[in-house]
């Protein structure tokens, strides 16, 4: 299983993505390929969008079953912590002002 989280996919990269993946939510892609394919379709994906920020979540033979891979810019970003893979997001702290 392989799941390709995008931000902003330009109308032909979705297109593509979705030759060989579902589409269930906007710049979500879930799809079961072999290593090779999603490879090759990782590659063109960057080669046709460079700047683009995708997180790419696949099957492996890992303690938790898959492994976290990211590229570009993103939102979230992949973080191994004792072994395990998360997902950290960005915030924004805010200090509230005294009026």
């Amino acid at each position: 299983m392989t799941i390709i989280v995008a931000d902003n996919t330009p109308p032909a990269v979705r297109g593509l993505l979705k030759r060989w993946f579902l589409e269930p939510r906007p710049n979500v892609f879930v799809g079961t390929v072999n290593h090779r394919i999603r490879q090759k379709v990782i590659e063109y994906v960057r080669r046709l969008a460079p700047d683009l920020g995708m997180l790419v979540l696949a099957s492996d033979n890992s303690a938790q079953g898959f492994s976290v891979q990211s590229f570009g810019a993103t939102r979230r970003c992949p973080v191994v912590y004792c072994g395990l893979h998360l997902i950290a997001e960005a915030w924004e702290e805010t200090t509230e002002q005294e009026e």
